[in-house]
């Protein structure tokens, strides 16, 4: 199809989809390959380039003076014949054929509106790019075209692959589909796709491939069935198709003859609106299919423009026009005059050229879902700017060498191709257009739904769109309600692996993409409050992990406290022992005249009683939460107490001793050296020596509260922690070596009169007191936390309940219960009896 005008545009159009070749004998003059197989929606994007320019030859602020023409070629589907198209187009080398009375042949195009293919693109791209001749695909998606080192001067108005493949990757992570399968074509287009969709997929990181596999040319049916097995056997439930629907035709029928159901389909713009698919056959599978389309735009006048068609009755053998009848031919199943051979004699009808086109119903007048034509259409506008652009520069303000401009006379293709990277304008239906650096268009598609109908009918709906802008960049929105799922459930997972939940973490399987993993449960201590997380995070100090791993709480706390029952029991203790104490000293003291009280040194009885007292208080700074000033005084108190109370038995042994050396002859002076102020001196200096021991210790090295998590991990146990073991042990081996000094002097006066001594009680008590202290050592060192507590707290109250039960017992019994054995005739009565 051709038109002359000034400035001549050429076009590459599939009108035929298949193709003759001749023998090649190379012994006569080779002929012209025959195309067959008319494709009508190739014929009418040729046809919506013809109305776009004669649209722009009707306004007149879009190049006004100027008439444009065009020269369209069809490729029939194979390089080679698009190859030659596009030379002769850049070349004018082509046979003769009339375009007015003065003047024949083709003139030589500035700019081509073609290929719809990847392959034909490049090939054709690759040497025009030579000559810097401007190229505008409609519909060639290759990646690869992006690169400007390769190809200079190829622009498109459809986007690129690699802008699809993330739209199909936005749209499985949308539904949550990390585990799907990939077929592509054995061509340019499929495997730039198919490298672009691994790459991006992996950096995306939302998902992985469970199988790749390249669908075979033509019908090799061992591997459509080998491809087909492969999706059966696998678990992933969505399938992405970058191929033909040439391709798509041999997999569905080798799907339908394994029955592969259950599978969610996702094409890409090849063969989403593929008509030859949507048939009762393959729609109980196909039935739901996603698919990514290009942009539906709308183009007003453009159906009046078609119904205006009619074959050249006159020139109808013509190149230019045979396109046209060609159509007519298919179009009314008719055949123009002379008609082949037998056509007339089968009942074929003549071609009249006065058939209506109205009248027909076929997809041709059905403009309602122009998408490749509306490419075509902007196509054709954007060479048309650029020219328009050139041929407003204004002398010497023009970007080229000198600052001169390009003029319609001297016009060269370079110089279009400057102005095609400038462009930027706004289409009727309010689609803006420019080009990037690349010589990509901005980025627009449509997602588009299978919808199978009741009645058994196939309707391609508008679900979503993705589109890239300059302020939001890349954005999907989908309308999710007007899906249709070819699922009994409304939409179905696609994953190798589960995602694992909060308390876990995955674990890669040895050998499987990463998509497939385990789910671990976290340790102890550590937690994972997200899904799908990688490593578990551990808790802070204090905090330990619940049993659901999926946060952290704060440890359980430990310790002896006055709530618990090990706690009460230990305080009703030390309160018994304390009242004991008091009862006792207030019965010594309301019978202080008495005999036995006063033959038993009531003075350090008194003292004694008073230190039992404060041995059994001081036994309740052990219980409770470690305060410093608790850690501080709860050794220090039992120090001192413990010491006041052995000084004063140890005084009282020794004074034993005496007064019976004092009752011998000669003996009267040994008296002299424990009288009241010695007694007295002798407990104070002692206890000061264990009071000076404390001292250093808490000026040193102080006991302070400490947190163990040693013991339990999950809990913190609080406890004092002793500062300087070597204090501690000082501070009881003072203890022990005045209890083994009184010990020794008492079982040394044990024969003595019981008129005169109770050194029998008090080498008792004292055994008992040993013997509680070096059972304490042992099992204070291996008892954990509280129970450590609990063991120094156990040993002070049973060593002052035995020494406040072997000294005073039986003196209070006589003098409540024997209070006639409470006289200084008894007293000495016991002294002759013995």
């Amino acid at each position: 199809m051709h038109k002359p005008g000034d400035v001549v545009l050429g076009g590459l159009f599939e009108v035929h989809y298949t193709s003759v070749f001749p023998e090649l004998t190379f012994t006569t003059e080779p002929q012209q390959p025959s195309c067959q197989g008319f494709d009508i929606l190739g014929f009418r994007q040729a046809q919506t380039m013809a109305f776009a320019i004669a649209e722009i030859n009707r306004n007149s602020n879009l190049l006004p003076n100027v008439t444009l023409g065009y020269s369209l070629y069809d490729n029939c589907v194979k390089l080679g014949i698009g190859f030659r198209a596009a030379l002769s187009l850049v070349s004018g080398q082509e046979e003769q054929f009339i375009l007015n009375e003065t003047c024949a042949g083709t003139p030589p195009v500035i700019g081509i509106v073609g290929d719809s293919s990847s392959t034909r693109s490049i090939a054709i791209s690759t040497v025009i790019g030579l000559y810097s001749v401007p190229m505008v695909s409609y519909f060639a998606t290759c990646s690869c075209l992006s690169d400007r080192q390769k190809f200079p001067s190829f622009f498109r108005t459809i986007p690129s692959d690699a802008f699809q493949v993330r739209a199909m990757i936005q749209i499985l992570n949308h539904f949550g589909w990390s585990w799907a399968g990939l077929l592509v074509s054995d061509d340019d287009y499929g495997l730039h796709a198919a490298r672009s969709f691994q790459s991006d997929l992996v950096q995306s990181g939302g998902g992985c491939l469970a199988y790749f596999e390249i669908l075979p040319w033509g019908t090799d049916q061992a591997e459509l069935r080998r491809i087909v097995d492969v999706m059966k056997k696998s678990t992933a439930r969505v399938v992405i198709v970058f191929a033909h629907e040439s391709h798509m035709i041999n997999l569905m029928e080798e799907v339908v003859r394994q029955n592969v159901t259950g599978l969610q389909w996702m094409a890409s713009e090849a063969w989403t609106a593929a008509t030859v698919l949507q048939t009762p056959e393959f729609m109980p599978y196909l039935a739901g299919t996603l698919g990514i389309a290009i942009r539906r735009g709308e183009i007003p006048g453009f159906r009046e423009f078609l119904l205006q068609i009619h074959p050249d009755l006159h020139h109808n053998n013509s190149y230019g026009n045979s396109i046209v009848n060609q159509f007519w031919e298919f179009t009314f199943q008719c055949r123009f005059a002379p008609p082949p051979a037998g056509w007339l004699e089968d009942g074929g009808a003549l071609c009249t050229g006065q058939e209506k086109l109205e009248d027909v119903e076929n997809e041709f007048l059905d403009i309602s879902n122009l998408r490749p034509e509306y490419n075509v259409y902007k196509a054709v506008y954007a060479l048309a700017h650029a020219l328009d652009d050139m041929l407003r520069c204004e002398p010497g303000k023009g970007p080229f060498s000198g600052h001169s401009c390009g003029t319609l006379q001297r016009l060269e293709p370079w110089q279009l191709v400057y102005y095609l990277e400038k462009i930027n304008f706004t289409t009727p239906f309010g689609d803006q257009v420019s080009f990037d650096g690349n010589g990509d268009a901005l980025p627009i598609y449509d997602v588009m739904n299978w919808l199978w109908l009741p009645d058994g009918t196939t309707k391609v709906q508008n679900v979503g769109e993705v589109k890239r802008s300059a302020f939001k960049g890349e954005e999907l929105i989908i309308d999710e309600d007007k899906i249709f799922w070819n699922f009994e459930s409304k939409q179905l997972r696609s994953v190798c692996s589960e995602s694992c939940p909060p308390g876990t973490r995955m674990a890669r399987k040895k050998g499987e993409p990463v998509c497939c993993f385990d789910c671990i449960p976290c340790s102890e201590g550590k937690i994972s409050n997200q899904t799908d997380s990688m490593e578990c995070t551990t808790c802070p100090e204090d905090f330990w992990s619940s049993p659901q791993r999926d946060h952290c709480v704060p440890k359980r706390t430990e310790f002896l406290s006055y709530h618990e029952s090990l706690g009460i029991c230990l305080t009703a203790a030390s309160l018994l022992g304390t009242c004991m104490c008091a009862v006792a000293l207030g019965i010594f003291i309301y019978h202080r005249k008495t005999p036995i009280v006063r033959a038993n040194n009531s003075e350090l009885s008194f003292q004694l009683l008073l230190s039992l007292k404060l041995c059994f208080l001081c036994s309740l700074l052990f219980i409770g939460r470690p305060k410093l000033w608790t850690c501080q005084l709860r050794h220090a108190a039992f120090g001192i107490s413990f010491v006041l109370c052995v000084s004063c038995i140890l005084v009282k042994t020794m004074v034993v001793l005496a007064v019976f050396k004092a009752s011998k002859p000669g003996g009267e002076s040994s008296l002299k050296w424990f009288g009241v102020l010695q007694q007295r001196g002798t407990v104070i200096v002692l206890t000061s020596i264990q009071a000076a021991i404390c001292t250093a210790w808490i000026v040193c090295a102080s006991p302070v509260p400490h947190k163990n998590s040693q013991y339990h991990n999950e809990k913190i146990v609080y406890e004092c922690a002793v500062g300087s073991t070597i204090a501690f042990t000082v501070l009881l081996g003072y203890i022990g070596f005045l209890a083994i000094l009184s010990f020794l002097i008492a079982f040394m006066a044990r024969n003595l009169p019981d008129s005169f001594n109770e050194a029998k009680l008090i080498t008792f008590s004292m055994l008992i007191f040993c013997a509680v202290w070096v059972a304490f050592v042992p099992a204070y060192i291996s008892s954990p936390g509280k129970y450590a507590d609990t063991v120094e707290v156990f040993a002070i109250l049973a060593s002052s309940f035995g020494l406040l039960g072997a000294l005073f017992g039986p003196k209070c019994y006589i003098i409540l219960i024997r209070p006639e054995r409470n006289t200084k005739k008894a007293i000495m009565g016991r002294g002759t009896q013995s």
